[in-house]
């Protein structure tokens, strides 16, 4: 039914897509694109639960903060893992986003998107925190739906369509017909299972003891899932666990990829089971639209060949793939009427319907 004060409200907000991260938020406000791209980090202070930094400014603490501060990362394997902190954490986001506005505006809708194996209770668990956090309406729309709409896929057709969405803690692999999932795989391995395994890798080689920055450093520079035309070294710098003492090592994207093996390989067998379960009719379509790769793992060099080598079909990596599902879901606002069915479902009564 029309409502006139919603249509009013409508016009003036500032509606705002969320791509809420293991690694890293991203907020997409309508007609100005992604506003924020900071790191999905709160720094808080361990008696007063006081939060002193967050975003940026938080992640630059992460290692090398006093014993009364903890630089925590409130969101694990895409999932909330400690609810009052993403709270405040997306209430910083959305008032950051919102107070870009020099005019008084209303309390923005909200589209957040989750993993797609998540449980009813984590559903509602970032439904209720993103309404707390200051949002007028929330919508929920599942990661590997949204990063499809914003790498311009056909969602709503009678036509096949396949993802692969690697973030920082889940990868979402989905074949998406008519403006639903028809295949669905989500996995709790991603850019940072990568980020551990260089850290074990460097550890057991050369007992070396390294930061998460210095692994997801050498994962970006020089890591692959496939030979590369010229291989490259980079230089590790950490702790010598035999002598205490600082230590920096020569290491090379050969070495990088066989540390990212497990990991690529665990990718690579999902997509494959779930293509396996598509339909025959669907696969001749992504036989001919391809695979396509989103989110910050798709950037891992030569993913897209090695994908491309194990299942016979054409893969390409989205334009601005990091950015696919924050832009995906401030155009499902820009059309709800037409794209509502794309939202996830919320039991119990709530503004998703």
């Amino acid at each position: 039914m029309f409502n006139p004060l919603n249509f009013i409200l409508g016009l003036f907000s500032l509606d705002i897509g969320i791509d809420l991260g293991t690694a890293n938020t991203l907020v997409n406000v309508r007609g100005k694109g992604i506003v924020i791209n900071e790191p999905s980090v709160v720094a808080i202070e361990k008696k007063t639960k006081k939060v002193l930094a967050i975003g940026l400014d938080a992640k630059e603490m992460v290692g090398r903060t006093p014993s009364d501060i903890v630089a925590i990362r409130p969101l694990r394997d895409g999932v909330i893992s400690d609810f009052d902190v993403t709270e405040r954490m997306l209430h910083y986001f959305i008032k950051k986003a919102h107070d870009q506005s020099f005019l008084p505006v209303p309390r923005p809708r909200v589209v957040v998107g989750i993993p797609s194996g998540v449980t009813e209770v984590e559903k509602r668990a970032v439904h209720d925190a993103t309404l707390s956090a200051g949002a007028r309406e929330a919508y929920l729309i599942e990661e590997p739906m949204a990063a499809a709409i914003g790498a311009g896929l056909p969602v709503t057709e009678s036509l096949g369509s396949m993802i692969v969405d690697i973030g920082g803690g889940t990868t979402e692999v989905a074949v998406i017909s008519l403006g639903g999932i028809v295949v669905s795989r989500s996995l709790r391995i991603a850019g940072d299972e990568m980020d551990e395994e260089i850290i074990q890798y460097a550890r057991q080689k050369y007992n070396l003891l390294i930061g998460e920055r210095m692994a997801e450093r050498v994962k970006i520079t020089i890591g692959s899932a496939y030979p590369l035309r010229q291989e490259q070294t980079m230089t590790l710098k950490g702790r010598n666990l035999i002598t205490g003492l600082p230590e920096s090592v020569e290491v090379s994207s050969v070495e990088i990829r066989e540390a990212l093996a497990n990991s690529v390989n665990v990718i690579v067998q999902t997509v494959r089971d779930a293509l396996d379960d598509t339909p025959p009719e669907l696969v001749a379509d992504l036989m001919e639209q391809g695979i396509v790769l989103a989110g910050g793992g798709a950037l891992l060099q030569g993913l897209d060949e090695r994908l491309s080598e194990e299942t016979k079909m054409r893969v390409y990596v989205a334009e601005d793939a990091m950015t696919c599902v924050a832009r995906g879901a401030g155009k499902v606002l820009e059309d709800l009427d037409r794209l509502h069915k794309v939202l996830a479902s919320l039991q119990r009564g709530s503004t998703v319907h």
